[in-house]
This record gives structure tokens, C-alpha cells and sequence, in this order.
């Protein structure tokens, strides 16, 4: 008995009967079969692909809320990931879920995200024929787009968490954790951003929300947890009192920082560069790096240019931009 058939003997002792096992055939099914490896379980597997992979990387220097923001301590793509990734760590450890396959989704879950956050990806969806939705590109970053087109090959269960992150009811326990840690995790911590950007104060906050969930970020993310949990593994959700608390607060930030003017004023400057870029690229294929070109022959032009937008960084494709259309200086 190797290693890796060891944590599996483990994870059959150990997990709950609704967790996803690293020997489910149907949810560790993978687009090319690989030999299993003696040490790492499959979903393991995935989430060490997936943290080593360019893509993810690239998150450290992609917009979470605020386009390009100067201070040290704002969230960027990266470090929403992280922190939806520990949120989900402990409610599937708690519950007795796997939790590597939950590591794994969470850690994929914005892979596709465009740069300059929702901004960048309403520009894509309105200019590219096949639209744009980011969780979908997640899952073409691990199929085609990683390692020069050849893919992660991650197994089914990490694919489908990923897809249905935003709005969709995953096939495993596990997405269904990350769906929830999401948003638990970005409400929060774009509270702290806005409130360290002076477009929000603390105590502007519903009163009837943070009367439930707590004053301080660090409160109102326990209690939502703990709802979570509390509400046990068979069906993944919490409380509707801790729910309705955390509708209202959501749609407080969709009123008051999401379409903030003060947030948002650059973005009409950003969903014009990457739609001027998209015309560029559609209309001189040729300039796309060799991988890109090879997924233009294999799906169409369209699918090439938006896979190439949707993975630059916002520093890159403002770099990108200034160098194709801002005249230099002569010297």
C-alpha cells in the first residue's frame, strides 16, 4: 500500500457519507487518463496544478473591486482567493467534506477572470459572439488554455465546482461549499475596502443585518459560518435568519460600492481599452502568441482573442494597449 492508497483508506474511515472520495470514478474522471500518482490523492493532484499554473499567478495583478488601486492593503483577484479558499477549508473540514477537492475548486475558481474584475468582463461578454462569463472561462483555462493548450487535465469534480460557483448548484458537497465561501468572502472584505477607501463607513452598515451577523468583518464571517455548518452536510446552506441578514447586506454593497461611482469612474476607460484591444486582435490574428493562434485553429478567431484578453493582468493589457496605440516619444 503506497502513500497515496493510504490517505485514501483515510478519507473512507474519516469523510462523511455526502463527501466527494478521491476514488470516485465519475468525479476523478479526467479528459486525458494520467497514471495515478503514489503520493497525491487525484483531487490533490488538482489543487497543486492549479496553484503552480501562470493563471493563477496572474490573479496577484487582476482587479477584485477597485481598478488598480495603489495601496498596499486592498484585495486583488489573488487574495480573494485565498481567503475563499480558507473560508471553504473550514466549513468542509468541519463537516467532514474533502477537503483537498474543496482546496482545489476554490483555489480554480476565478482562474478566467478578466482583468479589471466584472468591469472587463461585461466589456468581453458584449463584444465576443460566444459572450463571456468568467466561471466558463475558469473551466477553459484548465481544458485548453494552461501548459501552451494542453490543460491542467483536472478530474471532474474540481471542472464542475469551478463552473458553478456564481449561481448553479454544484454535483459535489464541496462546490456547493465554495459557492457559499465565495460570496461570504467577497462581501466582507469589500466591505474593508470600501470602508478603507472612505466610500463607506462602518456604521452605514443595515442595521438589521449586522444586528445578526456582527459589527466586524471578523464577527459576521464567524456567524455565517457557523450557520453553515450548523446546518449540517446533506444539504450545503445555512439558517434563513443568518440568510435574510446576509441577502440584505449583499444587496446594500450592489447599491452602495459595486455601482459606486467613485469605485466605478474608471471603468468605461477600462472596458474601452479591452474592447479596442479585442478589435486589434480580431482584426491581426497573426499578433497572438503562437498558443493562441493554435486555439484560433482549433475553435475560431473569436475564441482566440477572447482567451488571450481574459488572461492578461490589468498592468499587462494597459502596458499592452499604450504600446499599440499611444504614440511614443521621439528621441
Amino acid at each position: 500500500m503506497n502513500i497515496r492508497n493510504q490517505q485514501e483508506l483515510m478519507e473512507s474511515k474519516y469523510l462523511c457519507q455526502y463527501a466527494c472520495s478521491s476514488t470516485n470514478q465519475k468525479m476523478t474522471k479526467r479528459m486525458r487518463n494520467e497514471q495515478p500518482c503514489p503520493y497525491r490523492t487525484e483531487f490533490q493532484r488538482d489543487r497543486d496544478r492549479i496553484l503552480h499554473s501562470n493563471s493563477f499567478r496572474r490573479l496577484k495583478r487582476k482587479t477584485q473591486v477597485f481598478l488598480s488601486p495603489t495601496g498596499d492593503h486592498y484585495r486583488t483577484r489573488l487574495t480573494h482567493t485565498l481567503e475563499v479558499s480558507q473560508i471553504a477549508r473550514i466549513i468542509s473540514r468541519a463537516l467532514m467534506l474533502n477537503e483537498d477537492l474543496t482546496e482545489a475548486i476554490a483555489l480554480g475558481h476565478d482562474l478566467g477572470h478578466s482583468p479589471f474584475g466584472h468591469s472587463g468582463e461585461s466589456a468581453l461578454n458584449s463584444i465576443c459572439p460566444h459572450g463571456y462569463r468568467h466561471y466558463e472561462q475558469s473551466v477553459r483555462v484548465v481544458d485548453y488554455i494552461e501548459k501552451n493548450g494542453m490543460g491542467l487535465n483536472v478530474t471532474e469534480a474540481v471542472k464542475n465546482g469551478i463552473l458553478c460557483h456564481t449561481n448553479k448548484t454544484a454535483s459535489t458537497r464541496e462546490g456547493n461549499v465554495v459557492r457559499l465561501a465565495d460570496r461570504i468572502a467577497y462581501i466582507n472584505h469589500d466591505i474593508e475596502d470600501a470602508v478603507r477607501a472612505n466610500i463607506l463607513r462602518q456604521d452605514e452598515l443595515p442595521k438589521e443585518s449586522t444586528d445578526i451577523l456582527g459589527i466586524t468583518k471578523s464577527q459576521r464571517i464567524t456567524t455565517v459560518v457557523a450557520s453553515v455548518i450548523e446546518n449540517g452536510a446533506e444539504t450545503i446552506g445555512m439558517d434563513s435568519k443568518v440568510e435574510n441578514a446576509q441577502n440584505i447586506l449583499h444587496e446594500f454593497m450592489f447599491k452602495n460600492v459595486y455601482y459606486n461611482p467613485i469605485a466605478k469612474h474608471e471603468e468605461e476607460k477600462a472596458q474601452d481599452l479591452l474592447v479596442r484591444l479585442y478589435k486589434y486582435y480580431i482584426d491581426n490574428i497573426n499578433k497572438l502568441p503562437e498558443n493562441y493562434i493554435a486555439i484560433a485553429d482549433k475553435f475560431d478567431q473569436h475564441r482566440a482573442v477572447c482567451d488571450y484578453i481574459s488572461g492578461m493582468s490589468d498592468g499587462y493589457a494597459i502596458d499592452i494597449y499604450r504600446e499599440l496605440f499611444v504614440p511614443k516619444e521621439w528621441k
